[in-house]
């Protein structure tokens, strides 16, 4: 299922029409692919590959030219929803000529439609308008923040206090001052961001942050395909992980037993070309012709 290009006007469409914008996570082609053929909205190369993908600890363990290779690879899946890659750890932090530097090759190396830029403090406020003032689209993003959890207190839900629910508050407006066109506010109570919604004019992509005017979830985790206890927010719609095991014991198994590559699985050849073959494998001079070939 697909369509005309989504375009930032028409996130805005669906938002102002309260239509629920969906986003997912691809890291290379295959997802990209699916992504696509599933007509979603938005696409974001997230710094989760770094878990899900590379088998690294944390998202911060990612670096730009990684980050990258995967935004190439789901560009050439994608063509219709909107792609958004993120900034990964390290590749903003020095200064906004950095910022701006990093934001520029995903566009010109990868085709990223926009970037995405965690956090809210004076030093990320001021990237994210350096960004935009490039004439490159942001998404913000608040509440956890995976790349500054350890700040945080630990991947742990935010805003569950007066205090910390308006701070997630005073950042998501901040984003939205300093130009990012939406926002993605993770592990944030629902109530919380309904509060948040009903003042910002940008959308807000939620991700265990209630209804929010769209959703973002990552593509191996809604798939069944990651291992382990999936985090509350999480919905499986499949278990492809488990699917995929099993597939690949039954083709071990046929290996072993021998039922695999039956007759249907082999190109033939005629009686004349396997006899030619047989007298040659036969005959005494195929030693030397070998040896000499080479």
């Amino acid at each position: 299922m697909t369509g005309p290009k989504v375009t930032l006007r028409r996130l805005r469409e669906l938002a102002d029409t309260e239509t629920p914008i969906v986003m997912v996570t691809a890291y290379d082609f295959v997802s990209g692919r699916v992504a696509e053929r599933a007509g979603v909205d938005m696409v974001l190369v997230g710094d989760s590959g770094a878990q899900v993908v590379l088998g690294l600890p944390d998202t911060t363990s990612v670096t730009l030219d990684e980050m990258l290779v995967l935004a190439k690879a789901v560009r050439r899946g994608v063509q219709t929803p909107l792609i958004v890659c993120d900034l990964p750890f390290g590749s903003t932090e020095r200064s906004d000529e950095q910022a701006v530097a990093t934001s520029v090759r995903f566009v010109q190396e990868a085709g990223a439609d926009a970037v995405k830029l965690e956090g809210a403090n004076p030093a990320r406020l001021s990237r994210l308008r350096a960004i935009v003032d490039a004439g490159i689209p942001v998404v913000g993003h608040v509440g956890l923040t995976p790349q500054t959890a350890t700040a945080l207190g630990g991947l742990r839900a935010q805003g569950r206090t007066a205090d910390d629910a308006i701070r997630v508050a005073r950042d998501a407006f901040a984003v939205q001052d300093a130009g990012a066109f939406a926002v993605v506010i993770e592990a944030v109570p629902a109530d919380v961001v309904d509060e948040i919604r009903r003042a910002l004019r940008i959308p807000v992509i939620g991700i265990g942050a209630g209804s929010a005017d769209g959703q973002v979830l990552v593509q191996h985790d809604l798939l069944g395909i990651t291992e382990g206890r999936a985090p509350v927010f999480v919905k499986r719609y499949a278990a492809v992980g488990d699917a995929m095991v099993e597939a690949v014991e039954a083709y071990a198994s046929e290996v072993r037993e021998g039922a695999f590559p039956a007759a249907e699985h082999a190109y033939p050849a005629s009686v004349e070309v396997a006899a030619a073959v047989r007298a040659f494998v036969a005959g005494p001079g195929r030693v030397g012709e070998h040896d000499a070939g080479h």
